[in-house]
């Protein structure tokens, strides 16, 4: 029994010590990814430096019993500000379109008409599944590679992270954040999130899950773009 009872401590041992390990590591895979997004994300629109294409990343318009989602309308009015404040000629939104039910991008390019983007000014991409397929999509399918992305903080510190991964030049503009459960809920599953993003980069070298071929992304004239700020 004695030695029984030394095993099963001892493997309940080893287990708390794994978890105190996986839990740091963690810890550290958050913090070094959050550090390398660190002085090239903006709160002020003022502060953001100019670039030709804001990528906005998508996500649900509603949530649970068809509430509207905050990520959602705070995301649409920070990208339709940096449109308006002159920092960007266009906006490349890039979402979920898994069935014909659930259109992430065709929802967003509808708000952000109604909020004074010219429609003609917004690319859309159906095959931003994941925040990895929406940043190396913006390169490799629409020949992007200096960005404004449009997210809350805890989500573009990753999208940069991706971002310099491939070679490119990307700061973000921050959408309004959520606070409340829902907030803390989103930041805990960043972190998980973060891990996959560090994998994926140095490990696993992953890309996007759909291809294609190269698609345009119309500017709004640099001429208009001025006159818009004065």
């Amino acid at each position: 029994m004695r030695i029984r009872a030394l095993f099963s401590w001892k493997a309940l041992f080893l287990t708390a010590m794994a978890g105190v390990v996986g839990v740091g590591a963690l810890a550290v895979i958050d913090r070094h990814v959050g550090n390398r997004a660190a002085g090239r994300m903006h709160h002020d629109v003022r502060k953001v430096p100019p670039r030709p294409v804001a990528l906005l990343l998508g996500t649900s318009k509603y949530v649970a019993r068809g509430r509207r989602n905050l990520f959602y309308t705070f995301r649409i009015r920070a990208a339709a500000r940096l449109f308006h404040a002159g920092k960007v000629r266009a906006i490349l939104v890039s979402g979920d379109n898994s069935h014909r039910s659930y259109n992430e991008p065709k929802a967003m390019k509808g708000d952000l008409v109604a909020a004074g983007v010219p429609a003609k000014y917004i690319t859309l991409d159906f095959a931003g599944r994941r925040t990895l397929d929406s940043v190396v999509r913006a390169k490799a399918i629409f020949g992007q590679r200096a960005l404004v992305i449009v997210s809350q903080h805890f989500h573009a510190g990753r999208a940069i992270y991706i971002a310099d991964a491939h070679g490119m030049d990307a700061v973000a503009y921050l959408a309004r954040g959520v606070r409340g459960r829902s907030g803390q809920r989103v930041r805990l599953r960043e972190v998980l999130a973060r891990t996959r993003a560090f994998l994926d980069v140095n490990l696993l070298d992953m890309r996007p899950r759909f291809a294609g071929k190269r698609e345009s992304v119309i500017l709004k004239p640099r001429k208009a773009a001025r006159s818009k700020r004065k």
